[in-house]
């Protein structure tokens, strides 16, 4: 069992839509250090997914939040507030592109579809993270999940790419601005994970296959390698880090 180094902290947890998620990763090593989690679903069918993994994680507060539909984010927040008067930790994990964007050609990409996977995938951890703020009363950690992507070329990632590293840039400068109230901004890189938003990579087998061959240190990562790595980074031992990107993938960010 984790130290509790967590415990008293409320931790928010978005994104989880299945027992394979990372962002159910992440709440487990959250919960097992002892943090109070607050988790949110995308909509009804995705709570009959993720409830049965309630009994486990136990959350105090279980919200409906699609970043989409104008006012949920804030009633997450408000619930937040009215129940703990305080936040200390933020997990986005969301990202989502139309699949015709996501398979075709960057320079093919619809406006609507390019628009729709940044507000969904990177200004909705901006906008979490302005309403965490005011709750974040003696310093916390904000965390998004990103990926290889942003950094080089990584086939059949398509718009994503370009999305996630503009997700990595906001992380910097917002950690920059939330610097001086102990507030910390990370990103999150893991290597390939059979997610249920990974099922829409084209060839995505390819990339498990390249992982497992080429990494240095020979072996696929898990949810549960990301949730320890985001547990650190939200620890006491973590405090005088910010604006990171942790790459969680066996070392394959090395690599050419």
């Amino acid at each position: 069992m984790p130290e509790q180094t967590l415990a008293g902290q409320v931790a928010l947890v978005t994104g989880i839509a299945n027992q394979n998620s990372i962002a159910y990763g992440v709440a487990r090593a959250l919960k097992a250090r002892g943090a109070e989690l607050v988790l949110t679903y995308l909509n009804a069918r995705t709570r009959d997914f993720v409830a049965p993994l309630l009994e486990e994680l136990q959350p105090a507060l279980f919200l409906e939040c699609d970043v989409q539909k104008a006012g949920q984010l804030e009633a997450v927040f408000a619930e937040i507030d009215g129940r703990f008067g305080k936040l200390d930790i933020g997990i986005h994990s969301i990202a989502f592109a139309p699949m015709d964007d996501l398979h075709g050609r960057i320079v093919d990409t619809s406006r609507e579809g390019f628009l729709q996977a940044m507000d969904i995938s990177c200004h909705s951890f901006v906008r979490l993270s302005a309403l965490a703020e005011p709750l974040m009363k003696t310093g916390g950690t904000l965390i998004t999940m990103s990926y290889y992507g942003a950094e080089k070329v990584v086939p059949n990632y398509g718009v994503m790419g370009p999305v996630k590293a503009a997700l990595e840039s906001t992380v910097r400068y917002m950690a920059n601005e939330l610097g001086q109230k102990k507030i910390r901004v990370h990103a999150v890189s893991p290597g390939p994970v059979r997610t249920r938003a990974a099922g829409g990579i084209r060839e995505f087998d390819l990339l498990i296959d390249e992982a497992a061959r080429r990494a240095p240190l020979g072996e696929l990562i898990d949810i549960d390698d990301v949730g320890a790595a985001a547990a650190f980074l939200c620890e006491p031992q973590a405090r005088r880090l910010t604006g990171t990107t942790l790459y969680v993938d066996g070392g394959m960010h090395v690599l050419a």
